[in-house]
């Protein structure tokens, strides 16, 4: 909104107005007016929070060592992270860019799938929360209308990098297409040109490829939204794991939709020019101000968690993000601690039902997600059942993990920004 007033004021020459057309500066001011509002809006919500006993009322303590500390602390924190996001870009924005809208569609339809999951958990008692079939339906359901609706949308397009090596200095020079168009072409690292076509996978449809591509598309979609939204939920274990992990892959995926919205910067990394994808930029930074304002309370030990309403946000965010700027083939780099988080679940469920099955009781690690092994003692294990690895030998606090696991995200995120250039 503000956006359009100042530019309405840059026509009567008022000093100071052209500024708000930079997209530079609406998103350094996004991300401080989000980190103020999450630190000060946090501060009256955990009052009230605490007022109305909204807060968690059991813990595992045969998983968690702290568990016992962290009954009565004010769950539902993810409202915070909601409110400090949608306020700055709604303010600072161009609301009628369709990426903006998408994102903006993201973050209440997830907010509110998470929301009522936590509602079920604290209100009615309930430690399942949301059955796990509805949490998928309303994640797949998400994915459905973000891929059809870049399918469908004239303002979702992009421009081709094509790289033409000159015949006398046998130089590589990367152009883009002049012309606008819609396309199932991905980044993929690793690769020279970077780019993957959906519809050359689907080659053997014949005439329908193109058709079939879209169809992949969107299947692809909902995995991603599906896969990284509950990453995030799994990864969300400990006091200030998720948010922290989630600010870093921001600050990526932000640095990712200005390279792509930057003709000259596109065509140095040889990737594909998405025109619009700037103003993710804005959103991305709101994104991390308000993570970054919600650590403050939620780092350890912490004053509030995020709960689902948070985690399940914020994996959407970071997918239909990566989505939109034709990134989501990055995201087992970007986002490898969700990937390894959610990695471990799936092949300790595995591996217990398959013991199960011989009539053994085994698991793979201590526990799972993987971040609970770490500081799982060997007294709190089950004599009956066998480990096929019992590390670590000594527990980890819970804060060490937590950083380490931040320092493990920062190298993957600077992974994956060297990927444009490495192929």
């Amino acid at each position: 909104m503000l956006y359009y007033l100042f530019r309405f004021l840059d026509q009567f020459g008022i000093p100071g107005a052209h500024v708000w057309s930079y997209i530079s500066f609406r998103s350094l001011m996004a991300l401080v007016l989000s980190l103020i509002i999450s630190a000060w809006f946090g501060e009256k919500f955990i009052k009230y929070l605490r007022r109305k006993q909204i807060a968690e009322t059991q813990r595992d303590a045969s998983i968690d060592p702290f568990g016992l500390q962290k009954v009565g602390v004010p769950s539902m924190g993810g409202v915070i992270i909601i409110v400090a996001i949608l306020v700055p870009v709604l303010l600072l924005g161009r609301m009628r860019n369709i990426y903006i809208i998408l994102m903006i569609v993201t973050t209440v339809w997830l907010g509110l799938l998470g929301g009522l999951d936590d509602y079920i958990k604290i209100f009615r008692h309930n430690k399942e929360g949301l059955r796990g079939k509805f949490k998928i339906v309303g994640q797949v359901g998400l994915g459905l209308i973000v891929g059809l609706v870049l399918y469908f949308s004239p303002d979702a397009v992009m421009r081709e990098n094509v790289a033409i090596e000159k015949q006398q200095t046998e130089e590589l020079v990367v152009k883009h297409r002049s012309q606008e168009t819609k396309s199932l072409k991905t980044t993929i690292p690793f690769v020279k040109g970077h780019n993957l076509d959906y519809s050359r996978l689907m080659s053997f449809c014949g005439k329908y490829k193109t058709a079939a591509g879209w169809v992949l598309f969107v299947v692809m979609t909902i995995l991603v939204v599906t896969a990284v939204s509950n990453g995030a939920n799994l990864n969300d274990g400990m006091d200030g794991m998720c948010a922290g992990n989630s600010a870093i892959i921001g600050v990526s995926l932000g640095i990712l939709a200005y390279v792509s919205s930057h003709i000259e910067y596109a065509a140095y990394l040889n990737i594909m020019y998405i025109p619009g994808s700037q103003e993710l930029v804005v959103f991305m930074c709101a994104f991390v101000g308000a993570l970054i304002g919600f650590l403050w309370y939620n780092a350890y030990p912490a004053q509030i968690f995020m709960g689902d309403t948070g985690s399940l946000t914020i994996g959407g965010i970071i997918a239909v993000g990566a989505i939109i700027i034709h990134k989501e083939l990055m995201l087992p780099i970007l986002c490898g601690i969700f990937f390894v988080e959610s990695l471990s679940v799936m092949m300790q469920v595995w591996y217990y039902k398959m013991g199960k099955r011989r009539g053994v009781k085994q698991r793979i690690f201590k526990r799972a997600p993987i971040h609970d092994t770490f500081r799982t003692e060997d007294r709190q294990l089950d004599a009956d059942c066998r480990y096929l690895w019992r590390g670590p030998k000594s527990v980890v606090h819970e804060s060490k993990i937590t950083i380490r696991f931040w320092i493990v995200t920062i190298i993957l995120a600077a992974l994956t920004i060297i990927t444009l250039k490495v192929r």
